[in-house]
């Protein structure tokens, strides 16, 4: 079994029950179990300013699928929930962004996949919710907690469990 971490984010539509609903289904999809889930995080829209903020999450899981199967299944789940790559602008709103940020300790640069994200020490939305979950996982060298004192987190905001 590998270590995959993910990122989820969205700001369309009911996010957060989104998010309950798609990590069930990558985790049958990608043949996984769940290691670890983030709160939710209310985050300002990053790249194009002008939409409504986002809620972002970060899941661990432990998969039997290669990396390139496992984006694959990720692409599939945001399709199941609404979102069609091709036809959006990006950093564009969304249902559902699933962005595979590590896969072990792999390195990949292909045009399918680059792994560890290439992005991932830029984003405090993403740091936040994966220094919540693996503050102490190195990737690209660099310990996740540590990676998240560079980056600015002005606007994050934790969410409060959802009431079951």
């Amino acid at each position: 079994m590998a270590s995959a971490l993910i990122a989820l984010g969205g700001n369309v539509g009911d996010v957060r029950t989104t998010f309950e609903r798609a990590i069930a289904e990558i985790c049958r999809r990608a043949q996984s179990t769940l290691a670890a889930r983030s709160a939710d995080y209310l985050t300002p829209p990053w790249g194009e300013t002008q939409q409504p903020p986002f809620i972002n999450a970060c899941i661990a899981i432990e998969t039997q699928l290669d990396p390139h199967a496992l984006l694959a299944a990720l692409h599939a789940v945001e399709r199941m929930f609404g979102r069609d790559r091709a036809h959006e602008s990006r950093w564009g709103p969304r249902t559902l962004d699933l962005d595979l940020i590590a896969y072990d300790d792999l390195a990949i640069d292909t045009p399918e996949l680059t792994l560890p994200h290439p992005r991932l020490f830029e984003r405090g939305f993403v740091l936040v919710p994966l220094a919540e979950i693996a503050p102490e996982r190195l990737i690209a060298g660099r310990r996740i907690k540590e990676a998240l004192a560079h980056v600015p987190c002005d606007g994050i905001e934790r969410l409060p469990p959802l009431e079951r």
